[in-house]
Parts: C-alpha cells; structure tokens; sequence
C-alpha cells in the first residue's frame, strides 16, 4: 500500500487524461443518443396510418430489439471491426479516416444509447395524460406543436431521472471500449498495470474510485429529482 501511494502520483496525469476521454465519450454519445431516442420515440408514439410512417415504425422497432437484444461487447466488435471489413473492399472505409477507435465508439454508444433513450422518450409521452393531446387537437394544434409546446414540456420532467441513470450507463459501458484501444480509464489501467505489476489489485480499484465517484454523484442528482418531481405532482 505504501509502494502505491508514493508512486500513484506518477500515474495521475495518465488516469485525468483517461478520465477526460472516458466523459468526453459520455457526454458526446449522450447528446446523440438523445437525438436518436427522441426521434425513434416520436416515431413510435404516432398513430398515423400512412405506410410510410407505418414502415418507420417496423424498422424503429426492429433497431430497438436488435440492440436491446445483443450484449454491447457483441455490438462493438461488430461495429469496430465486422463494419470495416465489410466495407474496406468496396469504399476503402477504416475508422483510421475518421478519427480512429475514438469515433467508433461514439458510434457504438450512440447506437446502444439511443435504443435506450427511444425507450424513455416513448414512456415518457405516453405518461402524459391523452387527454391533453385530444384537448391542443380540438384547439386546431398539429402534431408537431402539439408535441413541442404541449406534451414534451411535461413529458420531459418525468424523463429526466431516466435520462440521468442512462447517462451512468454509457458511463460504465464506455469501459467495454478498452477491448478495441479506446484510450479511457479501464484501458488506462491495463495499460498501467502491465508497467507495474505489483500493484494490479489497487489500480484497477482506484479506478473503480474514478467511476463511482462519477456515477454515485448523478445517481444522488437522479434521485433528488425524482423526489422534487414526485412533490411536484
């Protein structure tokens, strides 16, 4: 224990620059995992007719179960290497072109994410009393602001608890990313530890440390929101 807690100082620099990377890929894959879940999810929650939006649901509803379905190691070797090798041949495509395993896992965790979040987004529509949504019809709303000034204002406060335990999640699934290269905290601490043996059982527990931390906090924020929003109703 003495050994490590003089000489972990040398180390650090190397475990805040994986920390960065492991948030940056959070926090990017979030933002557009949100986007993907909040279209896939308005795309499920229309009751529209028409056989184009009829097919958009088929292939939402397809994407969902396709990637709730697989495990997300499965998920990334598909798309880290399956992807490339079947498209090098014909349009010469490596992840290398477009900023390596980095990208990658964006895509990955986006993709995985986004499954998720179409879930939560389609939960949290339907929790919206659908007498509201007859009420802006009659009112002579369309659909597009009947959503946007009617029901995801309130939809949005119920899925906000949600969103937060997703973004813990990704979080910890970005750890699944040392598997292909991704420079984030887990793959930090293969990296370290094949450097300094010795002390294999406390780096990979201080870099639980760096995750709990992170996940312990958002899950305190995810819980105070759920009382304020329970208080609220």
């Amino acid at each position: 224990m003495s050994d490590f807690i003089s000489n972990i100082g040398k180390y650090l620099p190397l475990f805040f620059t994986a920390f960065t990377v492991t948030i940056s890929l959070a926090l990017i894959s979030l933002v557009l995992a949100t986007v993907v879940g909040i279209l896939v999810g308005l795309i499920n929650t229309t009751k529209s007719k028409n056989i184009f939006m009829k097919l958009l649901r088929g292939l939402a509803n397809i994407y969902i179960e396709i990637i709730r379905g697989t495990p997300m190691l499965v998920q990334i070797l598909f798309f880290c290497f399956g992807v490339p090798a079947a498209l090098r041949p014909i349009t010469g495509f490596t992840w290398a072109s477009v900023g390596g395993m980095f990208t990658a896992g964006i895509v990955v965790l986006t993709l995985n994410a986004g499954a998720y979040m179409a879930e939560i987004v389609r939960a949290g529509i339907e929790s919206v009393d659908s007498g509201q949504v007859e009420a802006a019809r009659s009112l002579g709303l369309p659909y597009g602001k009947t959503m946007t000034k009617v029901i995801l204002p309130q939809a949005i406060r119920t899925m906000l608890p949600s969103i937060i335990n997703q973004f813990i999640i990704t979080i910890k699934d970005t750890s699944l990313l040392s598997a292909v290269g991704v420079a984030e905290l887990t793959n930090n601490a293969k990296t370290i530890s094949s450097m300094w043996s010795s002390q294999t059982l406390l780096l990979y527990a201080f870099t639980g440390l760096f995750y709990f931390v992170i996940c312990f906090t958002l899950s305190r924020v995810a819980k105070l929101l759920e009382k304020r929003m329970s208080y609220g109703r």
